[in-house]
């Protein structure tokens, strides 16, 4: 306690000073005077912590979690040497005030959705003496009014409305898509989760929005219990479900439930439409929930309306990675991300999974 009181005091004196400020009115409606042009900010939330980099990572002042090794190759080169500055709260709390201070954030972005972080917590940072904004997020839909509010936030505004007009087509392509498909045509979807896939979610739980957004074919109808999600599932009740697709999320029950006779008899699995779900560099779908699902909504849909939602998934693949994250994928790079079990000089590039 004697260290932290003479940080936070430094805190104020450093974060106080801003020659230049211009107003935003944030997406809670609060006018808020923020840096004419940020030079750093922090977001302590995972959300906005994604949300950032699309628009610019050389504004993160620092990551609220350890990054895995194998998603450097994704990322922009100098993201290897950002510092973890942790969470200030919310679950897991372990901010490093040091390491923030010395990253001289400028700017905090909050994230607030019914599950998230609130006004009242976010007293907390006043003593860092830097204004903070907010984003909005109820739903994946309301990315196209989050990259537009961060394009002014940020003082980036063409960069945020590219990102929002990308995120508006994927939505209304995927509209008109699901208006000529009868919800009788429509595959139902296991969700699998955990090492033995007995694990799922609630179609009304925030970790399978997309499973909605694709045609609503979720195929656990119920309330979910909490915000954690991970529903516990007996075998019988998925042998009832007869799921026509399944989507995996850990890759150890991807690997081994072809082989398992117990699962043999489900519709998906004898039909090879089971699928593990692309997290590089980070979760297409899931946990936590991020800009990513954007893509992961393209890949959705080609997974489950190949004839009707005709698009070159690897194409689109190389194209959003290059414009979310300035990354440009090579062949093998997109074989790893789309198709990791398979060899990328045997596979056919261009088509749909």
């Amino acid at each position: 306690m004697k260290l932290l009181l003479p940080i936070l005091t430094i805190l104020v004196i450093t974060f106080g000073a801003n020659a230049s400020a211009r107003e935003v009115t944030d997406m809670l409606g609060r006018k808020v005077d923020v840096p004419d042009i940020p030079k750093k900010v922090y977001a302590p939330s995972p959300y906005g912590s994604y949300a950032l980099y699309a628009m610019d990572p050389s504004l993160l002042a620092g990551w609220i979690f350890d990054i895995d090794e194998s998603s450097f190759p994704y990322l922009s080169k100098n993201m290897k040497t950002l510092p973890v500055i942790g969470r200030v709260f919310g679950a897991g709390q372990s901010a490093n005030l040091e390491v923030l201070l010395a990253a001289h954030p400028d700017l905090i972005l909050m994230w607030q959705h019914t599950n998230e972080f609130n006004q009242k917590e976010a007293e907390k940072l006043k003593i860092l003496n830097a204004p903070f904004v907010y984003a909005v997020d109820e739903s994946i839909e309301d990315y196209t009014n989050i990259f537009r509010f961060l394009g002014k936030a940020l003082n980036k505004e063409e960069r945020g409305n590219k990102l929002a007009a990308y995120t508006e087509k994927t939505f209304t392509d995927v509209h008109n898509t699901l208006a000529k498909i009868p919800l009788d045509k429509r595959p139902t979807l296991y969700y699998a989760e955990g090492l033995d896939g007995l694990s799922t979610e609630c179609d009304d739980s925030i970790h399978v929005q997309l499973l909605k957004l694709a045609g609503d074919v979720d195929v656990h109808r119920c309330h979910t219990s909490n915000h954690k999600g991970f529903e516990k599932m007996s075998m019988e009740t998925i042998l009832g479900y007869n799921p026509d697709v399944m989507i995996v999320q850990e890759k150890m029950f991807y690997d081994k439930v072809n082989t398992l006779p117990i699962w043999s008899n489900i519709n998906a699995v004898k039909n090879h439409r089971v699928y593990l779900i692309p997290k590089a560099p980070f979760n297409w779908f899931d946990r936590p929930p991020s800009f990513m699902r954007i893509m992961g909504l393209k890949w959705l849909m080609s997974t489950l309306y190949p004839k009707e939602y005709k698009i070159n998934i690897n194409k689109e693949t190389k194209d959003f990675y290059k414009l979310f994250m300035n990354v440009d994928l090579s062949d093998k790079q997109l074989q790893e991300i789309l198709h990791p079990n398979e060899d990328y000089r045997k596979t056919p590039m261009g088509v749909n999974p």
